[in-house]
């Protein structure tokens, strides 16, 4: 099985894969029933608060959303696409869009707007700073009922699933937009020229167990490939094998 490596090439690309990250953290947190899992999602919930508070944040998501709309619209007469297929992605973005626009305020105001969750975040931010000496009322709540703690963490989810929602949508049309290539990095090190071409985000598989990791420098004219591999007690070092991987180049 290979794993995928994933190196946003643009600022928006990187909120949007952090977000990601953050969201899939947050849900399987929620959904576990100890205090523990449910600290740790709270804390997810606060990074998300932070990184939505970007003012750009939705409308660049509606932007990106309404390109692929009519990108896809123009794709109706070409007989290689399947119209049913069509439609149900039409259908997702439209429904998305819809999520987007019904939001009111700015995204994640909800969270800066709660004492009660400002006061925790204050804390975290301190080694140890959530002992139940420090804040008692936390400690009260995390020791209150699992479904009393799953349906305050929904809910303070919940005001964020259309950005999400959003995300998931814009990153899946992201991963599908290329094609695998495969490469072979000659000593750990491989150079690819764009010559002109554009690139969002790269993905880049190697075989699992491979014990090197790709480290990824990218300007507008090339892509600079330096595989490492990782040491638990000091700096990284060169791979010096040859590395062979499949690269993908991903673009709106």
């Amino acid at each position: 099985m290979p794993f995928t490596y994933e190196f946003p090439l643009s600022e928006r690309i990187r909120t949007w894969l952090r977000l990601e990250e953050l969201f899939d953290k947050a849900r399987f947190f929620v959904g576990l029933d100890n205090p523990r899992a449910h600290h740790a999602a709270l804390l997810s919930i606060f990074e998300l608060g932070d990184v939505t508070a970007r003012p750009e944040l939705k409308s660049e998501l509606i932007q990106e959303l309404d390109r692929q709309r009519v990108a896809l619209e123009n794709l109706r007469s070409n007989p290689a696409v399947d119209p049913g297929r069509l439609d149900s992605v039409l259908a997702e973005i439209a429904a998305v869009l819809a999520g987007l626009h019904g939001m009111s305020g700015k995204v994640g105001q909800h969270i800066r707007d709660n004492d009660w969750l400002m006061g925790i975040k204050g804390r975290t931010g301190l080694p140890g700073g959530v002992c139940g000496f420090d804040v008692p009322c936390y400690l009260y709540w995390l020791n209150s009922p699992v479904a009393e703690r799953v349906t305050d963490l929904n809910a303070w989810l919940a005001p964020l699933q259309p950005i999400q929602r959003a995300v998931a949508v814009v990153l899946r049309i992201l991963r599908e937009s290329g094609q695998p290539q495969r490469h072979m990095a000659q000593g750990g090190l491989f150079q690819l020229s764009l010559g002109g071409r554009a690139a969002q985000m790269v993905r880049l598989e190697v075989v699992e167990g491979m014990a090197c990791a790709p480290e990824i420098s990218a300007n507008k004219y090339a892509i600079n490939i330096r595989f490492v591999q990782p040491d638990k007690s000091q700096k990284p070092r060169p791979c010096t094998q040859d590395v062979g991987f499949a690269l993908t180049l991903c673009s709106f």
